[in-house]
């Protein structure tokens, strides 16, 4: 496929408006773009978030805390609205400078403590509650591996191949290729570990599935980009093993709700502050 060739300036200058789908709520700079502060709940453990893959990291890992009966993890969820700019707000800058969901807060500790980065929040939440990270040592480093390795692979799934496949402009051959490939291979590498292991980090259900599954678990079920047919998904015979299990896990089911704003009313909770609103007030019963 021919396209007509790209010279980039001496100078690159920003032009608002392009880039695609998110095109209004990228820029250049960091910081607030308006003063606002956050919602707090009842809840020492208070979330900003939204139920994107990243955002459901942490609300799986707070649900599981919850079924594990740790009842020191209750929190309260609130939905920030990415698509009108929320995140721009200087409330959620004061918790991640970087302005992307999700971000936590910890009210029980003095200062109260900021966490963002999904990964660093399901480390922190772990270790703060002593669940969900292998004790043996080379257990948690295999944990460590596979938590890091998702941090850095999902950028080129997500910011890759999701956006020149699902939201770029117009679709182009040379990145979808790029990214479809190295998609592919992340899922084979992913296929080729599941293979000889139940969960990531060996037999135990661990922070570093709970990391995996929201990206390429939802990937082969078709939840992402609507992608699975073009990945060949099905092939992957082992990822979809894995994911359906952790699928199944009401602790999962409950944690994909939380903050979604998409999909059937009766998987949508859009701001969660008591175990109770899982029962009275998904969309469909408001």
């Amino acid at each position: 496929m021919s396209q007509e060739r790209y010279t980039p300036p001496r100078v690159w200058k920003w032009e608002p408006g392009n880039g695609g789908k998110f095109a209004n709520i990228n820029r250049p700079e960091a910081g607030p773009t308006y003063d606002e502060a956050l919602p707090e709940g009842k809840h020492p453990l208070q979330l900003y978030s939204l139920a994107t893959p990243n955002g459901v990291k942490v609300t799986v890992m707070l649900e599981e805390l919850l079924e594990r009966g740790i009842s020191d993890a209750e929190y309260d969820a609130h939905l920030i609205r990415i698509t009108e700019g929320e995140q721009f707000s200087s409330g959620f800058v004061a918790v991640n400078p970087n302005s992307k969901i999700p971000a936590l807060l910890d009210n029980s500790t003095i200062p109260a403590q900021r966490v963002f980065e999904s990964g660093a929040i399901l480390l922190y939440l772990a270790e703060k509650f002593g669940a969900f990270l292998p004790e043996d040592p080379a257990k948690r480093t295999e944990c460590l591996s596979w938590l890091f390795w998702q941090m850095g692979s999902a950028p080129l799934l997500g910011g890759g191949f999701g956006h020149f496949y699902a939201y770029a402009p117009e679709p182009l051959e040379y990145p979808i290729d790029r990214f479809t490939m190295e998609v592919k291979r992340q899922l084979d590498v992913l296929n080729r570990h599941l293979a000889e292991n139940r969960f990531m980090a060996g037999d135990e259900y661990s922070i570093a599935d709970m990391a995996i599954y929201p990206w390429y678990g939802a990937l082969v079920k078709n939840r992402l980009y609507d992608a699975a047919e073009f990945l060949a998904a099905n092939t992957y015979t082992h990822v979809r093993r894995w994911s359906d299990e952790i699928d199944a896990r009401p602790a999962v089911q409950r944690g994909r709700m939380v903050n979604r704003t998409w999909g059937e009313p009766e998987e949508q909770l859009h701001e969660r502050h008591d175990a109770s609103d899982f029962e009275y007030k998904t969309q469909d019963k408001l």
